[in-house]
C-alpha cells in the first residue's frame, strides 16, 4: 500500500532537463526551505543555511565553477545547500523556543549542552560530518517537497567548493555540501532508475 508521501518518494529521479522560462516565486523559494528545515539536526543544532540562486546574474557566475551543469541555469532556482561546522555553543539559543513553547523545560538544557560539547568541541571531523549529515537530510526533504510539488530537482557534488566558498561568500565555518538544482521540468527526463535488490542490502540480525 502506498500514499501521497510514498508515492513522492518512489517516483523521484534526478532531472536533466527543465523549462527555463519557469520560475518560482520568493514564496515558493521560502516554502521549500521551510520544509528543509524541518529535517533532524543533531542536538537541535539546525547548523544549515541555503543560498537560493535564482537571478540571471546570480546563475551566471555559479555555472561556470559548477562543471557549467546546464542545470544551473535552466531551472528556476538552485540551492547552494552549506553545512554549519558543528559548534555545541549555541545549543542553549537553538533550544530556548522549545522552553518557550513549553515543549521542554529549561533545566534540561544543559543535559544536552554538555553531551553536545564532549561530542564535538576537540573534534574538528565531527563537527564536519555533521554539517554534511545536517545539510544532507534538509536536502532530502526539500527533494521531497519538490517532487509532491510536481517538480524536478537535480542534486550535484559537481562544483569547485572552494570557488563556491569564495564567490558566494560563504562563512569560515560553512562547508558548501552539496547543489540543488528545482524547478518545471520539461520532456525528456527519465523515471527512477531500477535499485539493488532490497536482498543485497539489507541485513536482518
Amino acid at each position: 500500500m502506498t500514499n501521497a508521501v510514498i508515492e513522492s518518494i518512489l517516483s523521484r529521479s534526478a532531472a536533466k532537463y527543465y523549462d527555463p522560462t519557469a520560475s518560482l516565486t520568493d514564496d515558493q523559494i521560502r516554502e521549500l526551505v521551510r520544509i528543509g528545515t524541518t529535517a533532524p539536526t543533531s542536538f537541535h543544532l539546525q547548523n544549515w543555511r541555503f543560498i537560493a540562486v535564482r537571478s540571471a546574474e546570480a546563475k551566471a557566475r555559479l555555472r561556470p565553477i559548477a562543471w557549467d551543469q546546464p542545470a544551473i541555469t535552466e531551472a528556476a532556482v538552485t540551492f547552494i545547500v552549506c553545512g554549519q561546522l558543528a559548534d555545541s555553543s549555541v545549543v542553549p539559543a537553538r533550544l530556548a523556543p522549545l522552553v518557550e513553547a513549553g515543549i521542554m523545560p529549561a533545566k534540561l538544557i544543559p543535559d544536552w549542552e554538555l553531551p553536545a560539547r564532549s561530542l564535538y568541541q576537540d573534534y574538528p571531523q565531527r563537527q564536519r560530518d555533521e554539517a554534511v549529515r545536517s545539510a544532507t537530510f534538509g536536502a532530502a526533504a526539500m527533494i521531497y517537497a519538490a517532487r509532491s510539488l510536481g517538480l524536478g530537482s537535480t542534486p550535484m557534488i559537481g562544483f569547485d567548493a572552494e570557488a563556491v566558498h569564495r564567490e558566494f561568500a560563504l562563512a569560515e565555518d560553512e562547508v558548501p555540501v552539496m547543489l540543488l538544482s528545482i524547478g518545471v521540468e520539461r520532456p525528456g527526463n527519465w523515471p527512477q532508475k531500477p535499485r539493488r535488490p532490497v536482498a543485497e542490502v539489507l541485513t536482518l540480525v
